[in-house]
């Protein structure tokens, strides 16, 4: 179950504000990493008030470069997922031209990583858009678009090679976005759904290592109850709580918001 515990919009008035699709909150939730549809990777400090967010401060924006240290081209840049790992490394997942590839996280400067056979046949706009890094270290992903209407497939990153790592069942017309671990490995998965009402989110929660993957759904929205939210963030308060923090991607549009939603899990 999920208790909703902040909910704020968030709005710059600069051109290269808006399109966020992945995203990491710090630890101590007071820092929220973003990279965006343009190739730009941000970090934000997360005022709050009483536990609450309230309102977010740019502490940084970057262009992500390619290992060459240049800015993405236009087919390149459209970032989808984010993870960050330990020692300052960290992972961005892109659609279009899919691929995952390694970064560093000062410097904004990527690097490869092999790929799998099956990233170069997703579609145009179904590719990797959730990204996770698992406390073991693994890597894992799942694509948006699925060649298999009732299983979503999971791809994980070790050992230098990516392997499929099993599937989640689909239930309905939601698909991935986002996705995280919890310190127990437990994966915390964003989907969405849109029709006609407007956009649709759904949490569902995941232990791949048990029956039934352990398959439990935290969250099922309204439709319009939020806009388009892509990224979803698995971090824990003072208190111990584990807390999800998800943000929209407005796709540069007017009628949409860059939307800051928080919840708290109530086991």
């Amino acid at each position: 179950m999920l208790l909703p515990s902040s909910s704020v919009v968030w709005d710059l008035p600069a051109p290269w504000f808006g399109g966020f699709s992945g995203a990491e909150v710090s630890e101590d939730g007071e820092t929220l990493t973003v990279v965006t549809d343009k190739g730009n990777l941000v970090v934000a400090k997360m005022i709050r008030r009483a536990g609450k967010l309230s309102a977010l401060q740019v502490l940084r924006k970057t262009a992500i470069l390619t290992p060459k240290g240049a800015p993405l081209k236009r087919g390149d840049s459209d970032a989808e997922g984010l993870a960050l790992g330990a020692g300052g490394t960290g992972y961005i997942s892109f659609e279009h031209n899919h691929r995952v590839m390694q970064f560093n996280v000062a410097s904004a400067r990527l690097s490869a990583l092999p790929q799998h056979p099956d990233f170069a046949v997703l579609p145009l706009n179904g590719g990797l858009e959730a990204l996770a890094l698992h406390p073991d270290g693994t890597l894992y992903t799942l694509p948006e678009q699925l060649a298999d209407a009732k299983e979503v497939p999971i791809y994980a990153f070790r050992d230098k090679a990516w392997r499929r790592a099993g599937s989640l069942p689909r239930r309905g017309p939601f698909l991935p976005v986002g996705a995280d671990f919890d310190r127990d490995g437990r994966l915390y998965l964003l989907e969405r759904s849109f029709g006609p009402l407007g956009f649709r989110s759904r949490i569902r929660r995941f232990d791949l290592t048990a029956p039934q993957l352990g398959e439990t759904t935290l969250m099922t929205s309204w439709p319009s109850q939020y806009d388009n939210l892509e990224a979803l963030s698995v971090w824990y308060d003072a208190a111990g709580r584990t807390r999800l923090t998800l943000i929209s991607d407005d796709n540069f549009l007017f009628i949409q918001q860059t939307q800051i939603v928080e919840f708290t899990v109530k086991e």
